[in-house]
């Protein structure tokens, strides 16, 4: 069994500030791809008219996503981890070829799983983050590798349309392929060589994954309570552009994706909120990352007003940003020998979460308008906040499900 423990890894490799950022960029250059197509779709559906597939291009991105997420993520505690993210890396380069070159709507569909799948690389890169830091400063580096991603989570979009609007849809894929080799390079540089943490076949890994869920109440209660969480987020930004287009606003699809950058904010809460919790512990972070989600719906839905948006995104977007960096640090120091399936776990539970509060906001505006979307996004973050609670209960350890 080819297995190292944190200490060695220590010894022989350091966190320093150049390799931090450097892992917080590529993290950013492969989560962008997985929305780069959303404000381009118009443009792809002018382009094959007659081909239905189109309208599933960023489905299919999120679906390959998923795969990737419970297929991939595992391989990072039993191979060599740098060799992984390198590879993934460079598949991420191919599919944007793929996507570039697609001459039917089918081959897009293809080319967008095969994009989302890759971008998994930026959750490979969060454990090894964790693995390298020192304990006392393990939430600063994945609050910070986050704000990479959070970074390419907002700029993609807008890079992408105005990408699509002055050069057309395909030049983002040419531009994003070379992108992510450089992310290829920088991590070929960066990383030192790791090791596997584990002995595992694959087959053994995929089937730890439920016994890892029954072993750690902490990971069972940070996975529930983000997912949570993140279907609270993911029902504002779903219905966003519809709220803003109604006869109160007035106000297009661009103006949404404004939006977007005034939630940059969050990118300075993650490595604050790494900080703290270095500092003074993760559970309370987390329980103040609920706390903020919750008044931040109860601003959104009691203040119909652009000022009343404006601030309403920016607390909920700070408030998911330190509960997610904060249940990253409790859940990455249950088992150093199996971070990255354990981040299969949570970030699969979390996307199950967007996906679900994506579904359950169309249907509450549906019936109930902004209103019936606030008392959504509110009592989802009521039950994220009393998840937290529960857990800094002791005894609330075996109560979870």
């Amino acid at each position: 069994m080819n297995v190292f423990n944190e200490k060695q890894l220590g010894s022989r490799s350091e966190l320093g500030r150049r390799r931090l950022y450097a892992m917080a960029v590529a993290s950013g250059i492969a989560v962008a791809n997985i929305y780069y197509s959303q404000p381009i779709l118009g443009l792809i559906e002018a382009e094959f008219p007659a081909q239905s597939a189109t309208a599933v291009v960023p489905t299919a991105t999120q679906l390959g996503y998923a795969f990737g997420l419970f297929l991939l993520l595992p391989l990072g505690d039993i191979v060599h981890r740098r060799r992984l993210i390198i590879g993934q890396f460079l598949a991420l380069a191919v599919a944007s070829v793929l996507a570039a070159v697609a001459p039917t709507a089918a081959l897009l569909v293809v080319a967008s799983i095969l994009l989302g799948a890759s971008a998994t690389v930026a959750q490979q890169i969060v454990p090894v983050a964790a693995a390298l830091a020192a304990p006392e400063r393990r939430g600063a580096a994945i609050g910070t590798v986050m704000a990479g991603v959070l970074s390419g989570i907002l700029l993609s979009r807008t890079v992408s349309g105005l990408v699509g609007e002055h050069f057309g849809w395909r030049d983002m894929f040419w531009i994003s392929g070379p992108l992510a080799l450089v992310g290829a390079a920088t991590m070929h540089i960066a990383l030192p060589n790791l090791t596997p943490v584990s002995g595992l076949s694959y087959r053994a890994a995929l089937r730890s994954l439920a016994h890892l869920w029954r072993r750690h109440p902490d990971l069972r209660a940070a996975s529930i309570a983000q997912a949570v969480l993140f279907a609270s987020f993911s029902s504002f930004w779903t219905i966003l552009a519809l709220y803003l287009a109604t006869s109160q606003f007035n106000l297009g699809a661009d103006s949404a994706g404004l939006f977007g950058i005034v939630g940059a904010v969050g990118v300075l809460a993650a490595p604050l909120a790494g900080r703290i919790a270095d500092r003074r512990g993760p559970h309370s972070v987390v329980g103040l990352g609920a706390a903020l989600t919750l008044f931040a719906w109860g601003v959104l839905g009691s203040w119909a007003s652009i000022p009343g948006l404006l601030i309403g995104v920016i607390v909920l977007d700070v408030g998911i940003q330190i509960a997610l960096v904060s249940n990253q640090h409790i859940i990455y120091a249950l088992d150093p020998q199996a971070r990255s399936r354990i981040n299969t776990i949570f970030m699969t539970s979390m996307f199950l979460g967007g996906a679900a509060g994506s579904a359950l906001a169309v249907a509450a505006w549906s019936y109930g308008s902004w209103s019936g979307v606030s008392l959504l996004g509110f009592a989802l973050a009521s039950v994220a906040l009393c998840i937290t609670l529960r857990r800094r209960d002791p005894g609330a350890h075996h109560r979870l499900p």
